[in-house]
């Protein structure tokens, strides 16, 4: 077994689940035990600078091998798996020379992955494929990306004969929650440019995605015993559905795709007197992401003009931008990436993300920073897997790509 996927095993045995609406970073303190770890493996392979910081962000550095100027590169990937699925007790299942048929998970619980469901399952025939038992998230996104940096790291500072400049590492915590950069020492981290290694399948780079807002939406009604109700209850729940019925009915996650954007119902809760509505609002257009803010201000004006001032409150925060603007200046950032996936024989995919990442938020902190792909699937549930040489492959594409840099 390679030692990409060795790695990979290992950390995914640990639980480095991050939490929602939590004031500290991280979320949650299982993280630091992975921080920990991974600085560990760090020294003892000789890396330098190797720190952890008060936030249990770990970083390192590669010295240069050339004595030429040239940019310094950074890669970066996040330790945390998403809160939508248990990333406790992941029980790892390994496939060899995958038939190309329906795989089960989990027999007791009768859980299969069928072909029909996700069709992309047949490209990895006679593949090795590693998946979930079905009762957890594998936690490809993205400890794949953090057991492939790691293992160009080793690399690298196995063989100093190969000339390199500069290379920085960085794993964070907290991404899946939307915190992952808020502490990222961009000026200590020391690179020029970076990628971040958290995307899909083999060949996705990625230099675009969503603009990206939350809201939260307090609806404010009066309750009143039901039989003397009559012009007197204003019922917080109906107008919160009349609220959403204002919303444009097709876009909505489960019609748009590309580069359509959407509102999204995220979550509600309440009651006669007060209920309390989540929403997100994404779209890859500046000009549009703006006018799906604007348009949800106009519903809510509308609502408070029928039943009262107050009626609804928006509370509206944007949460990252599209890296589209900060990446365009430089695009031998994609241009160098696209041709070292060609010439590893790698088609190379360049996708807009319909989520973000770290490197959204770096890129509007000064450090320019595209996403490199991990080789995983079906990201944050049960039905997540990766492909045993897509994970091989990467690890030589990140350690082509790093040279490309003189």
């Amino acid at each position: 077994m390679s030692k990409v996927i060795e790695r990979f095993l290992r950390y995914v045995s640990i639980d480095t689940e991050s939490m929602e609406d939590q004031e500290q970073v991280p979320s949650t303190s299982k993280q630091q035990v992975l921080a920990s770890l991974l600085a560990e493996e760090l020294k003892q392979m000789g890396a330098e600078n190797v720190r952890i910081s008060p936030h249990s962000y770990v970083y390192a550095s590669i010295p240069a091998t050339i004595q030429a100027k040239v940019p310094s590169l950074g890669f970066i990937s996040h330790m945390d798996t998403a809160p939508s699925f248990s990333g406790k007790n992941i029980h790892p299942q390994i496939i060899k020379n995958y038939d190309g048929k329906d795989i089960c998970l989990n027999k007791e619980h009768n859980i299969y992955m069928n072909v029909s469901q996700f069709p992309d399952l047949v490209k990895y025939t006679g593949k090795t494929l590693i998946t979930t038992d079905g009762t957890t998230l594998l936690g490809a996104d993205d400890k794949a990306g953090v057991a492939e940096i790691m293992s160009m790291a080793e690399y690298f500072l196995s063989n100093p004969h190969i000339p390199h400049g500069e290379i920085h590492i960085g794993f964070t915590p907290d991404e899946e929650v939307g915190r992952g950069s808020d502490f990222f020492d961009v000026e200590g981290f020391g690179a020029d440019f970076a990628y971040t290694v958290d995307g899909g399948e083999l060949g996705e780079l990625e230099y675009e995605n969503f603009n990206a807002a939350n809201v939260k939406v307090y609806i404010n009604g009066t309750n009143i015993h039901p039989g003397n109700a009559k012009n007197k209850m204003k019922n917080s729940i109906l107008i919160a559905y009349e609220f959403h019925d204002l919303l444009p009915v097709f876009d909505n996650p489960m019609y748009t795709e590309e580069y359509e954007g959407f509102f999204h119902l995220d979550g509600i809760s309440g009651d006669v007197e007060h209920t309390e509505m989540i929403y997100i609002i994404r779209d890859h257009d500046m000009k549009k992401f703006q006018s799906k803010k604007e348009f949800m201000k106009t519903a809510a004006d509308f609502i408070n003009k029928k039943y009262g001032e107050d009626t609804i409150i928006l509370d509206i925060k944007d949460s990252y931008y599209n890296m589209k603007e900060k990446i365009e200046p430089h695009m031998e950032l994609i241009d160098l990436a696209k041709e070292t996936m060609t010439e590893l024989g790698i088609q190379p995919k360049i996708t807009p993300i319909r989520g973000g990442t770290d490197g959204a938020r770096l890129s509007y902190m000064g450090l320019p920073c595209p996403n490199l792909c991990t080789g995983g699937h079906n990201f944050h549930g049960k039905y997540e897997f990766i492909c045993v040489e897509s994970m091989e492959k990467i690890t030589e594409l990140l350690i082509r790509l790093a040279q490309k840099f003189l």
